[in-house]
């Protein structure tokens, strides 16, 4: 039995266990304090939602050889783009999420392989780079931002009427339609059915693609390169797939990300988004070299539990809040964690 228990710890990962027994202990204390707890399990179901599809857009990215994507902004800018003119023409409704979806991944598409063309250059470093790319590239579209010629009144700054504003709601347009579609409340909880399709669906799709030809000669050039190059294939332009891949992914996933928060935040608000979504891939048991779509479920469900329930229940038994500070060791410390196995992960 202790054999046993010995392996399980060691497939799962002690920081993946420890993670997931602070989740147990935080729903316990909210148990014996008498809280909301179908409102915060519904809160946490509701995160997962809003948030898997950003960290499904790392797979892609790990299972093409490029690693973590903290270049992830480069989507989420492109996701941003198409929300914004949604906007600016005044489309309700599933018509303005799915034109804004099909305006983000027509921007995402050549802003991948840009992208993936970059990472080619400075093979070995791509971490690096997506770093500082995402940094750079949501500071030029901040003046951007500020100089594009949208006259919207909802849109645009009270006085003087230009700039966007830096948080558009969404109230009346597109506000969380996918989480109220086909909604059901069971023992207090409520499910937002539209948006888990979404994320589930998107899941479903990731997994089929890399069963088909292009994701098995992706995966393979990723795993051995002089297999593939002898074999014909190119890693550089595999590479480049799935950096646009992952880059499709991520402007879809912010717009599901906006509809379900109820807001478009523009300006500096995408430039750490990439962290708390790779934290979750990586806490489900994905490595800088290896993740699959089990991974990206679990992680995001014990990452956004762990925000979603921390800050009530800290609330609750101390006089203080602890929420933020346990989100940054934790997110931190499972993203150093994994750099620390980069050499024997292969």
């Amino acid at each position: 039995m202790i054999a046993r228990l010995r392996v399980f710890a060691k497939e799962a990962g002690v920081p993946r266990l420890l993670i997931a027994a602070f989740v147990v202990v935080l729903f316990a204390v909210a148990v014996v304090t008498k809280m909301n707890v179908p409102g915060l399990v519904t809160d946490s179901i509701v995160r997962v939602a809003r948030n898997g599809i950003l960290v499904l857009a790392l797979l892609p990215a790990i299972q093409g050889g490029v690693g973590l994507n903290f270049g992830l902004p480069v989507g989420i800018l492109c996701g941003l783009i198409g929300c914004v003119l949604a906007l600016n023409w005044g489309v309700h409704g599933i018509a303005g999420i799915a034109l804004a979806t099909a305006l983000g991944v027509a921007f995402a598409i050549p802003a991948g392989i840009g992208y993936g063309w970059l990472l080619n250059r400075t093979r070995g470093q791509e971490m690096m780079v997506g770093t500082y790319l995402g940094f750079a590239v949501v500071s030029g579209m901040s003046i951007f931002w500020l100089v594009a010629p949208f006259h919207n009144p909802t849109l645009v700054w009270a006085i003087g009427g230009k700039g966007l504003r830096t948080t558009l709601a969404l109230t009346g347009i597109f506000d969380r339609v996918l989480d109220k579609w086909l909604a059901f409340t069971v023992a207090g909880v409520t499910i937002p059915t539209g948006a888990l399709l979404v994320f589930f669906g998107l899941c479903w799709a990731v997994a089929w693609f890399f069963r088909t030809q292009m994701g098995i000669t992706i995966a393979a050039a990723r795993s051995n390169p002089r297999f593939a190059r002898a074999a014909g294939i190119s890693d550089q332009r595999t590479r480049i797939q799935a950096t646009v891949f992952s880059t499709v992914l991520g402007a879809v996933g912010i717009v599901v990300y906006s509809q379900s928060f109820g807001f478009v935040q523009l300006y500096t608000a995408p430039l750490l988004m990439a962290f708390p979504a790779i934290a979750c891939i990586l806490i489900g048991g994905a490595t800088v070299t290896r993740a699959t779509v089990t991974h990206v479920i679990i992680g995001t469900l014990l990452f956004q539990s762990i925000l979603t329930i921390a800050l009530p229940v800290t609330s609750q038994v101390i006089q203080g809040d602890i929420s933020e500070t346990a989100r940054l060791i934790i997110q931190n410390g499972m993203i150093l964690y994994a750099l620390t196995r980069l050499g024997s992960a292969k």
